[in-house]
């Protein structure tokens, strides 16, 4: 039984409590959440089902050097991906970002992040509404939907849990059967 992988960037660890908290709620079936920084692309391919955490940085930016982290981030290990084959990998994705602060860019990075994986054959689960948020633009939306779980840790923190749970009882369906853990 294989155990689903975490991988998280932050800035100021947000996205990090997050990805502690879903594996929490996981348990067991969960691999211990690691910050993306200090994996190789080995470990992230050994999972055959995914959770992908990033914050958005500025105006759109994955974390990273040139977004003035002092180590790798997304940035850095998104084109180590370039060519390798992710068929058959089940992936979800969840955001941060400030709807009222950088409204033209909320949680831009989880479209980066969800491009580079469908080039690389992964298969993408966990879609999310856009109601219940007030922004002006997101390159992380298709039709009505994000590409992931949008979370505003700052304005809108009180509805983290609930769409946190609602989200995995979307997604862990398809998780479970892709790291076999049905």
């Amino acid at each position: 039984m294989a155990k689903i992988g975490i991988f998280f960037g932050t800035d100021t660890g947000r996205t990090r409590l997050t990805a502690k908290q879903i594996a929490k709620k996981l348990g067991e079936i969960a691999a211990a959440p690691v910050n993306i920084g200090r994996a190789t692309v080995a470990d992230f391919a050994a999972h055959e089902a995914l959770i992908l955490g990033t914050p958005t940085l500025g105006e759109g930016d994955l974390p990273g050097l040139s977004t003035g982290l002092g180590a790798e981030s997304w940035e850095e290990f998104l084109p180590r991906l370039e060519g390798v084959d992710l068929a058959g990998k089940v992936v979800a994705i969840y955001g941060l970002g400030d709807q009222e602060k950088y409204p033209a860019e909320f949680c831009d990075a989880m479209a980066l992040i969800h491009d580079r994986l469908l080039a690389c054959g992964a298969r993408i689960v966990g879609d999310w509404p856009v109601k219940g948020y007030s922004f002006a633009a997101s390159q992380a939306v298709v039709g009505d939907n994000f590409v992931g779980l949008a979370l505003d840790q700052i304005n809108q923190a009180g509805l983290s849990e609930e769409r946190i749970d609602t989200w995995l009882a979307q997604v862990l369906p398809e998780l479970k059967i892709a790291s076999g853990n049905q």
